[in-house]
């Protein structure tokens, strides 16, 4: 089944006027002006796409009703065939399972495939960085950081009992006589 987008480039329908085609779409799309103004910049834009053959053909001709000349195209989907690779010699009979790991003397690991998706990995170049005891503690240690350097001596302490509050407020001024004003 074939699937199909549909394009708009700034190309109008002939005879068509492009104030009125602007405002067509805005309506038909619920743009403002400024997004209608960006599909009118020349840019090819793909206004929408996956869409089956009957869809695409009423989206063409709506859109060519408001004035807009749109490029209908096939979207061509290429299943690409993978090729597995061969499946590698069968491993010794001395290790314990087909995945077991196998240690070189460069010091890098080299793991037997289980099947022929791995054999794909077989050649990819790990270090061997083996396996910790259980509880082993894998993050290394760091020093214990020295304390600041921190002159204290420009401060002092109050004697025990002190007062260390607010300072006393002062008095108040007078308080204003206020008998000559009234209320209406």
């Amino acid at each position: 089944m074939s699937r199909y987008e549909i394009a708009f480039s700034g190309q109008l329908v002939p005879g068509a006027q492009l104030d009125q085609v602007k405002a067509n779409l805005a309506r038909l799309f619920q743009a403002d002006a400024q997004r209608i103004a960006l599909l009118f910049s020349g840019r090819r834009i793909v206004i929408k796409q996956d869409l089956d053959a009957a869809g695409a053909e009423k989206y063409r001709v709506t859109l060519e009703r408001a004035g807009a000349q749109v490029e209908v195209r096939a979207l061509d989907v290429e299943v690409e065939e993978i090729v597995l690779a061969p499946p590698p010699a069968p491993a010794p009979a001395a290790s314990p399972s087909p995945t077991a790991a196998i240690a070189t003397p460069t010091g890098t690991l080299k793991v037997a495939p289980r099947d022929e998706y791995m054999a794909a990995f077989s050649d990819v170049q790990a270090p061997d960085f083996g396996i910790a005891p259980v509880g082993a503690d894998l993050q290394d240690s760091k020093p214990d950081a020295p304390p600041p350097a921190v002159d204290l001596s420009q401060f002092s302490l109050a004697p025990v009992g002190s007062d260390m509050g607010e300072k006393p407020r002062t008095a108040a001024g007078p308080v204003p006589d206020t008998s000559h004003l009234k209320l209406q």
